[in-house]
């Protein structure tokens, strides 16, 4: 079924709505991050939040969508000509002939927060207006973007944890490749919630400040929101980056810590580099997972030169989005698909130097160089791995 085109592709992310946005912070590294303002959220910590939600309002007929997530996904729909595009694959394949696969974390989360506060004192019972089905349910994003398109294929919604948007997108590669359907709406979306922003404080996770993934002294994530959509179909469109193979595995091997040889990350990257039909001397550039905590780092850094070895150069791009979990592997998927259009190698922004102890080429500045493949990694709690690779056939 490979390679597949990318047809169309949107994001948003804290450095604004649109792919514009987040080419040109890549270039003049310019981060997103700011100190935390989140109603609720802990204050001693950075975090990306997405600025313009307040006019993401879903159209009058989908309102009881309307929840933090659902506003993300419709900003995304809204950006880079993608809500466009795939009305036209609609009218090329039929409604019953695209898919929606999608993939996050918190979902809405934040609705039933605020849903929460709003009960009346003293009684246990949520308020009546809470719609539990269409806002903070995981399904509720699938349905919004099917209903929002006029679409009647399957619509799923995958979530394991940070490798989410990764995994969407191999899903929605799968049902392609079955011949399922002829094209899917495919990626991540993620929102801030109380919930996230306490729970990885309280596993101490959270930096202190900007994350800086690599770097030797590095302390901790940065959590970010955002969207990631990319529209899949078979063929090859002009001179435009493709999803050439995806990878993945689970090795299981605790509920929050990776394995520290990362054998199931190695797994992953394999698997996509197979599915591709490509050597470890093909890939030019690796976008890492790189959260900036201690463990995740150093385990990657052990894992990517199992593979690779320190001929590549590699570097996390989380310093200018944070990490938008359940978003964060469709994301990435766009910055690798702009890092090969552009030939930039987007060196870990904010670490002049990296760990002493680190094996593989880690870039902490920009370079430009000729890019025809990057593998881009992402792994979740309880030993999710994913690996996708996007660049030109040949």
């Amino acid at each position: 079924m490979w390679p597949l085109a990318i047809a169309a592709r949107s994001t948003v992310t804290a450095l604004g709505a649109g792919t514009e946005p987040l080419r040109a912070a890549l270039h003049a590294r310019r981060g997103g991050l700011a100190r935390c303002d989140f109603p609720g959220g802990p204050a001693a910590t950075w975090l990306g939040q997405v600025p313009g939600l307040d006019s993401a309002t879903p159209p009058l007929g989908l309102r009881a969508y309307d929840c933090r997530n659902n506003r993300l996904a419709e900003l995304a729909l809204r950006s880079d000509g993608f809500e466009e595009a795939v009305l036209r694959a609609r009218d090329r394949h039929g409604v019953d002939r695209v898919a929606v696969v999608v993939g996050t974390s918190t979902a809405g989360i934040e609705e039933t927060e605020q849903a929460y506060a709003r009960r009346v004192p003293g009684n246990t019972a949520l308020p009546a207006d809470f719609d539990f089905a269409r806002t903070h349910d995981l399904q509720a994003l699938p349905d919004y973007l099917r209903a929002r398109l006029g679409l009647r294929g399957p619509a799923l919604v995958i979530s394991t944890a940070c490798t989410s948007g990764a995994r969407a997108i191999m899903q929605a590669a799968a049902l392609i490749g079955a011949g399922v359907v002829d094209a899917a709406v495919a990626g991540g979306v993620d929102s801030l919630c109380r919930l996230t922003l306490h729970g990885f404080a309280s596993l101490e996770l959270l930096g202190r400040g900007p994350c800086r993934p690599c770097a030797g002294d590095r302390d901790g994530i940065s959590i970010g929101e955002g969207a990631g959509l990319l529209l899949l179909e078979r063929g090859v469109r002009d001179d435009a980056p493709l999803l050439l193979g995806a990878g993945a595995s689970s090795d299981g091997h605790h509920m929050s810590s990776p394995h520290p040889d990362g054998l199931g990350a190695v797994s992953a990257m394999r698997a996509a580099l197979a599915a591709a039909g490509l050597g470890p001397e093909a890939i030019d550039y690796v976008n890492l997972h790189g959260t900036g905590t201690r463990a995740n780092d150093a385990m990657e850094d052990r894992a990517v030169h199992h593979v690779f070895g320190n001929a590549v150069p590699c570097s996390s791009t989380k310093g200018w989005t944070g990490h938008t979990l359940g978003a964060s592997g469709a994301i990435e998927a766009v910055i690798a698909a702009i890092c090969v259009e552009d030939g930039l190698i987007p060196g870990c922004l904010g670490v002049e130097a990296a760990d002493p102890t680190f094996r593989c080429h880690i870039a902490t500045g920009n370079d430009a160089a000729p890019l025809r493949r990057v593998i881009s990694n992402s792994f979740g709690f309880g030993g999710s791995n994913c690996s996708l690779i996007i660049g030109r056939a040949a």
